[in-house]
């Protein structure tokens, strides 16, 4: 019987995995080509070897029940969380990411911590939509995805921690918790990104000083921001309540979030390298460090632009082959591609990326159970975030936060985490009518 559902499975999403990770493997060769034609690396043979456990490991986690991992998904989420906190006991520094090595083995457990994390956000989802009230159900949520957030963030992984917000806010939304709760939540975010960029921003990009800006990576001056702030807040809410005036209401919610926004923007300007800060405004204007935080951004823009339409054809690309591209096999993978396909090559692996968005998305609403839903929405936005921000910093219009383009960029852990999810949606989509 299990072995009959393998001939349920969607087809045509898998064949779209499989099309994009051959693309990968083919731009990894040519990424460890020197000028004059020598090979000096031997990454896309790794690579060929993680897609092969990839794909078995998709195809068997496909044709057992995922049901099975309902109970079982808080005990995946503490082992992911133990790993993480293991980072900084046994982990080894390794290309500005802390790894874990078993023997000659290793691995990120941030990339396994997004599965798991979708995994128990799902079962709570599925277990509290009828236990709980919709204010308590997305604030254990937020806690939930916060934890391995803040884990990531700290060993430092800024894009990786970044890929957990749209999980977040993206399976809320499908669980059917309050519009007004994910609009304060993203306000939140927006203006927290205001105040930890605007000072740095202005001295850097602007070059020029404004002490009121200043003021904001002022310790003592936010934490009295907020102390007054707060009281503020208070009184509104207690107005709120006491005489149900709808300005009363504006105020707290105005002054809520300007308090959040403060004190996790100073608490970020701690906890973020000066170089992650950098890369977060550098892409406005990367002549300001041409040689320094802006090179990637010059190089990358460089090389998909020389591309044109057509590419300059395969194993031809100059800026791999000069070694300007950093991280060509990994965060820079598009950039080499746009470079030896061109514009064209950059829409086929659009298209192949819109092919498994969307039959997620098919499969997400074919499905009768919520669980299984709840599944494949995390993966949906998981997919879709790591897509934005790869292409998108590649070609300059958002931050360098090296994170990698799923199924195609050099990678074992990503790659197999990536499969894994592959699997969990065609498990899902074998058993849609069954519940």
């Amino acid at each position: 019987m299990r072995i009959q559902n393998l001939l349920k499975i969607d087809f045509i999403i898998l064949a779209a995995v499989l099309l994009l990770a051959i693309i990968g493997v083919l731009f990894i060769y040519s990424s460890g080509i020197a000028s004059g034609g020598l090979l000096i690396s031997n990454e896309y043979q790794r690579q060929i070897l993680w897609i092969s456990i990839g794909l078995i490991l998709a195809l068997i986690i496909a044709v057992l029940n995922y049901r099975r991992l309902h109970d079982s998904s808080l005990y995946l989420y503490l082992g992911t969380i133990f790993l993480l906190l293991c980072t900084f006991v046994f982990a080894r520094l390794f290309d500005g990411s802390r790894w874990l090595k078993i023997g000659s083995f290793s691995f990120q457990a941030s990339e396994f911590s997004k599965i798991t994390t979708i995994l128990f956000l799902a079962w709570y989802l599925d277990t509290t939509k009828r236990a709980q009230k919709p204010l308590m159900r997305f604030m254990v949520s937020g806690v939930i995805v916060l934890i391995p957030t803040l884990l990531v963030l700290l060993q430092p992984d800024l894009g990786t921690a970044l890929v957990f917000i749209p999980i977040f806010l993206g399976m809320t939304y499908i669980a059917g918790l309050p519009v007004r709760y994910i609009i304060f939540f993203i306000l939140c975010l927006v203006s927290t990104g205001i105040f930890l960029i605007l000072p740095h921003w202005q001295t850097i990009i602007m070059n020029n000083s404004i002490p009121a800006l200043m003021t904001l990576t002022n310790v003592r001056f936010v934490m009295l921001a907020c102390l007054s702030l707060s009281v503020i807040a208070a009184i509104a809410a207690f107005g709120f309540i006491r005489y149900q005036k709808k300005y009363f209401y504006w105020i707290s919610y105005v002054t809520g979030i300007t308090i959040f926004s403060m004190g996790v923007s100073l608490l970020a300007q701690k906890v973020l390298r000066e170089y992650q800060i950098m890369r977060l405004i550098i892409f406005m204007n990367p002549n300001v460090d041409p040689r320094g935080s802006g090179w990637h951004i010059i190089q990358s823009t460089t090389a998909i632009g020389s591309g044109g339409v057509f590419g300059k054809g395969y194993l031809q690309g100059t800026q791999s082959q000069y070694r300007f591209l950093p991280e060509q096999s990994t965060d820079f993978i598009f950039s080499i591609l746009s470079e030896e396909w061109g514009f064209l090559g950059g829409i086929l692996v659009f298209a192949l990326y819109c092919i498994v968005l969307l039959r997620l998305v098919r499969i997400m609403r074919l499905t009768t159970d919520s669980y299984g839903a709840y599944i494949v929405t995390g993966l949906i936005f998981m997919y879709a975030i790591h897509f934005t921000i790869n292409v998108g910093m590649t070609m300059g219009i958002m931050p360098i936060t090296g994170i990698p383009l799923l199924f195609v960029s050099y990678g074992g852990s990503a790659l197999i985490s990536a499969m894994v999810g592959i699997g969990l949606a065609l498990s899902v989509y074998v058993r849609r009518y069954l519940h």
